[in-house]
């Protein structure tokens, strides 16, 4: 979409765990300058306990909207400029693993999908040629471009995948449609799906290149597609990988090509969140969140939202019903399965993700980038 940057996709582009099972939780103030300080933001917050962000300094000042969580210990991010990054031993040290010319091209890497250390795929956005997939298979010591976009109309904003093999990835309408992109060998080859099975598109609407959430999958069939910037902000469901799809209204504002559906989660195939709002810096984001008990089918607002423009979300692994959410203005969570979130820490982040070992991480502005970790008390 025509937002943050380059349009909202490159809308996207005009703006520039650690779960410990316990019953309260003491959370200790990750400042918006990057340095965990003094200043102590106390907050109970039920099913959470001693776990806070833990910054980890990376080198660069690339604004990273890519993030994929491997474990504890490894995760990559993807982001402008053409960085990509990757560390195997917590964030302690940082790998430029960036694809060769990608920084001199000015490509926008806004999401990067990961299987393990050494496996990954990155989508750089933009208009017609600017929608790339590259690929890595030695933990980007080299990059192989596995599609690069021919069609001019096209916008290409986010990628997922169900397994190591089959993946997606979704471009903004072309001919008053999503266009969907498939790959069944890891991401070696892509090919158009066929559009007769996608619901037409409302005018204005696309998807936001915000934090590589406007796709996403669970388990090996089903997939999610967020939109914003028509007269509503819309959620697309698919049960067959991409082939056919049904629609339905998430609640969350719209009617503004700032305005929509940033990022989805979906904790199995039936249980999802929503999050956005108005990305416009000091413009209101009520009800910027939603969830789904029956796999998109219908969506209801929470009944407490985050106080603010949310970009990313993603599911706590050890926690049933908890959530976080992150934008430029904080950390949220939800303990309740996103009926309702607090406030969990200032600063900003763009994007979250948690990997199954309970190892959760962040990434946004100037190279930041952090990891849920137990923080002291004091």
């Amino acid at each position: 979409m025509r937002l943050l940057g380059v349009g909202m996709c490159a809308a996207a582009l005009t703006m520039g765990l650690l779960a410990a099972p316990a019953y309260a939780q003491d959370i200790r103030d990750v400042q918006g300058d990057g340095v965990q300080g003094d200043g102590v933001q106390r907050q109970d917050v039920p099913g959470l306990r001693g776990v806070g962000w833990a910054l980890k300094e990376t080198g660069k000042d690339s604004r990273f909207r890519g993030l994929a969580a491997v474990s504890r210990s490894t995760a990559w991010v993807a982001g402008s400029k053409g960085t990509v990054l990757r560390t195997v031993d917590g964030g302690r040290s940082w790998r430029d693993v960036s694809p060769p010319g990608a920084a001199a091209e000015g490509l926008e890497l806004r999401d990067i999908e990961a299987f393990d250390a050494r496996r990954a795929v990155a989508l750089s956005i933009g208009e017609g040629e600017a929608s790339r997939v590259l690929r890595t298979d030695d933990g980007g010591a080299t990059w192989t471009e596995a599609f690069r976009n021919p069609d001019p109309r096209a916008f290409y904003d986010c990628l997922t995948f169900f397994d190591s093999r089959h993946g997606l990835a979704m471009s903004d309408p072309v001919d008053g449609r999503f266009r969907i992109l498939s790959t069944d060998d890891g991401g070696r080859n892509w090919s158009v799906l066929p559009s007769t099975g996608m619901p037409e598109a409302l005018p204005g609407e696309a998807g936001f290149a915000a934090s590589g959430q406007c796709l996403v999958s669970a388990g090996s069939r089903d997939v999610w597609l967020a939109t914003g910037g028509g007269a509503a902000a819309r959620i697309l469901h698919s049960a067959d990988r991409g082939r056919t799809w049904r629609v339905a209204e998430s609640g969350i504002p719209a009617g503004d090509p700032a305005k929509g559906v940033f990022a989805l989660a979906f904790r199995d195939r039936t249980r999802g969140l929503a999050v956005g709002g108005d990305y416009r810096t000091g413009e209101a984001s009520p009800q910027a969140a939603a969830v789904s008990a029956d796999a998109g089918r219908t969506w209801r607002p929470a009944a407490t939202p985050p106080p603010a423009y949310r970009s990313g979300a993603a599911w706590l692994p050890h926690l049933r019903d908890a959530a976080l959410a992150v934008g430029p203005t904080g950390t949220d969570v939800t303990t309740d399965g996103g009926r309702s979130w607090r406030s969990l820490t200032p600063g900003s982040f763009d994007t979250v993700d948690c990997a199954g070992d309970g190892g959760c991480w962040a990434a946004g502005e100037k190279g930041r980038v952090a990891r849920l970790e137990p923080q002291e008390r004091s």
